[in-house]
Parts: C-alpha cells; sequence; structure tokens
C-alpha cells in the first residue's frame, strides 16, 4: 500500500520506491547500449547508443530526486505517536520537506487548526532559518486567498503544549476561520483545513 505524502511514514517508503525507480530507468539505457553493441559487432557508433545516451537523462532526475529523499531522517515513531496521541482530531501533516529558493526546512510535523499553522522541526534551525519559513508558509497561503499564522518549534514539549492548547478550543478557531472561507477551485469539496494542509504538501519535495 502507497504512503502518501503527509502520512507518517512517507520518507521510508519514497526511499524505497525512488530507489526502484532509479534501477528501472538505469537497466532501459543499458539494454539499448547492449543490444547496440552486439548489433553492431562492438561497435558504439549506432542509433543504439544514441536512444541510452538520451534515456540517461530521465535517470540522472532521478538519481537526484532519489539522493535528497536519501538525506533525510525519517520521523522516529516515538515522536509520532507522541505527536499523535496531543493532536487528536487536529488537521495534521507529517515528514515534509519544505523547500524555498533559499533553504529547505524538514518538518517532522505540522498541525492545522483554523488560520494556525504550528510544526516542529527535530533539526537544529537558526532563528533566521525559522523566520524564512514562517514567511514562506504564511505569503503561500495568501497568495492563495487565506490567512494563516505560522510557527516553527524546535522545542518538542512546546509544540506538544501549543497542540493542546489549539485542541481545546479547536471549534472555536476554526469557526472563525470558516466564517469567510471560500472553498479552492481546484479541490472545492475540500475543508479549509484541508486546503491548507494540501497548500503545505504542494510547496514540499
Amino acid at each position: 500500500m502507497k504512503v502518501k505524502k503527509g502520512d507518517y511514514g512517507y520518507i521510508k517508503d519514497q526511499k524505497i520506491r525512488r530507489l526502484i525507480r532509479v534501477l528501472l530507468l538505469l537497466i532501459l539505457p543499458a539494454a539499448f547500449l547492449i543490444i547496440g553493441l552486439v548489433l553492431n559487432q562492438g561497435d558504439r557508433r549506432n542509433i543504439y547508443t544514441i536512444i541510452a545516451i538520451v534515456g540517461c537523462i530521465p535517470l540522472c532526475m532521478a538519481i537526484v530526486s532519489m539522493i535528497m529523499m536519501w538525506m533525510r531522517k525519517p520521523m522516529e515513531p516515538d515522536l509520532y505517536r507522541e505527536v499523535k496521541e496531543h493532536a487528536g482530531s487536529l488537521e495534521m501533516v507529517y515528514e515534509l520537506y519544505l523547500t524555498t529558493y533559499e533553504k529547505s526546512v524538514f518538518l517532522d510535523a505540522a498541525a492545522v487548526c483554523g488560520e494556525y499553522v504550528i510544526a516542529y522541526s527535530h533539526e537544529k534551525l537558526t532563528h533566521g532559518d525559522i523566520s524564512l519559513m514562517e514567511s514562506h508558509i504564511v505569503k503561500t497561503m495568501r497568495a492563495n486567498g487565506y490567512k494563516v499564522t505560522a510557527k516553527i518549534f524546535t522545542q518538542k514539549k512546546q509544540f506538544l503544549d501549543r497542540l493542546d492548547s489549539l485542541r481545546e478550543k479547536q471549534a472555536d478557531y476554526e469557526a472563525a476561520a470558516n466564517a469567510n472561507f471560500k472553498p479552492y477551485e481546484k479541490y472545492p469539496d475540500l475543508t479549509r483545513n484541508e486546503v491548507i494542509r494540501h497548500l503545505l504538501m504542494a510547496v514540499s519535495l
């Protein structure tokens, strides 16, 4: 069963899938090269060699994608269980590799509740990194017509405490945000929280 982006276990699943994809893409140009050599008595100057070279383009792209994913450390199982317990019915998204032109940051977990987006990263982030990513999230949502306040935590306890706080006032926060909610054109059936979750995944690897 394929693990979807935003679900726990996505990083581990993608590491395997992207490795398999690289291996499959490697077989194709190698096969054309070998066939060309066999049919032309070892002479590499043939159409099969050209096809093999062109076939290396998607292979190289797949290798880059695989390396980027293999560099990521998945969310720890114990952390996932702890976050899930505190999150309750909040709209959650896990294992996001949030990217911008300037910086990329791994978020173990993020919660969406009304106009609030909070996230936790176990990585050692500078104040500048955090501000950049928070601003990126806010700008992305505003560009799509949704007002949010973003906060990224690097201390687990603070993040868990904030999850508890959001959960306690979840109904009030969501009701206030939904008062002026306009459905997302591409996905009109999604709730406001689900739209924000979708947009977070859209700007992640």
